[in-house]
């Protein structure tokens, strides 16, 4: 895929799966993020192509980060195990991969997400 992947994640372990799962896929990692004020220095410092984010991080939902990404046209989905009742407007269109999620379903919504950057 040859992407770069910013990952906002708090749980470790969760992080460390994305991470191997992305690499397996041919992403580059960056971060793993776990709190939103990282991830928005992240997206300061880092040239990102996309990216995936846990609504709930440390207590604090992810929706700053993800208005920085629309500002700047950067596809991004939400991995979360609230489902899509807990994305928030105006972000609730967004594609919301349920935790625990497959390798498969990663790469499918990834993939779909970076074609659609590249058709605007």
């Amino acid at each position: 895929m040859n992407a770069r992947i910013l990952v906002v994640e708090d749980e470790m372990l969760v992080a460390a799966l994305l991470e191997d799962r992305l690499a397996a896929l041919g992403c580059r990692v960056i971060g793993p993020a776990t709190a939103v004020a990282e991830a928005l220095e992240l997206l300061k410092a880092e040239e990102i192509d996309a990216a995936v984010l846990d609504v709930n991080i440390g207590g604090e939902k992810v929706f700053p980060v993800a208005d920085v990404l629309a500002a700047r046209n950067i596809p991004f989905l939400f991995a979360t195990a609230y489902g899509s009742a807990g994305v928030a407007p105006p972000h609730n269109r967004r594609e919301v991969l349920d935790k625990p999620y497959q390798t498969r379903a990663l790469e499918h919504a990834l993939r779909s997400a970076l074609q659609s950057r590249q058709r605007h």
